[in-house]
């Protein structure tokens, strides 16, 4: 999520859930687009090129596992899937075709806005607290200035939330991070929440990533970074 106003899309079929979004992430500072159909969903991405996507799982015309499957190929979007499923194995397509987040109705606004400042906490803090420097680990390199990660220096294609959280890791070579941390650090999880999240996208960095960096499982507990 780059400078100055942040644009969000709102995908779902659903007058008064986009309205509740709406009113929530306007409050917060983001500029809001709103489509009711999954095309429209897509064309408003291809369009405005938005910071956040907030996705329907259930469409009009193709739903909203097509939709996330499509706007993956054109925007690192942070995109939230929000779905009256809460089966565990919708949840887990959603976020293995490139879904950030998966949050199931009915939900609080301020569930949603917390998730969302969690991703914009990272932001500022890596330049405050001066991080933004390049990280390294092996032969892998992350520029948190221009969001770019390379593997022996080819470009690798990151989502919004496997940068964060391979950022996260990198800041801390070799330290386990409990799955418990990396929810409440890098997605905004309140304590306790039962989720496969950190599982799914650790598996997706390691079939990006090869074998250019561990990321070692440390069962029961989390997950560290090594050479």
């Amino acid at each position: 999520m780059g400078d100055g106003v942040r644009t969000a899309v709102i995908v779902d079929d659903d007058p008064d859930v986009r309205l509740m979004l709406r009113v929530a992430l306007e409050a917060i500072g983001f500029a809001v687009h709103e489509a009711d159909t999954g095309q429209g969903g897509v064309d408003f991405v291809r369009a405005c090129e938005p910071d956040l996507v907030t996705l329907d799982l259930v469409l009009p015309g193709f739903g909203g596992v097509e939709v996330c499957r499509r706007i993956r190929g054109i925007t690192n979007a942070y995109i939230m899937m929000i779905s009256a499923s809460a089966d565990e194995a919708d949840r887990l397509v959603g976020l293995t075709l490139g879904a950030d987040d998966y949050v199931t109705k009915p939900f609080s606004p301020r569930e949603v806005v917390a998730r969302v400042r969690a991703v914009l906490r990272r932001r500022p803090a890596e330049t405050e607290t001066g991080t933004s420097s390049r990280l390294r680990v092996g032969r892998l390199d992350l520029d948190p200035d221009t969001r770019r990660a390379q593997v022996a220096g080819v470009p690798v294609e990151l989502t919004t939330t496997e940068f964060d959280l391979l950022s996260y890791l990198m800041q801390r070579p070799g330290r386990v991070c409990a799955r418990e941390e990396l929810l409440a650090d890098v997605w905004g999880y309140p304590a306790g929440t039962p989720t496969r999240t950190t599982d799914v996208h650790i598996a997706q960095l390691r079939a990006k990533l090869g074998d250019v960096v561990q990321l070692r499982t440390v069962r029961g507990v989390g997950y560290s970074i090594e050479p």
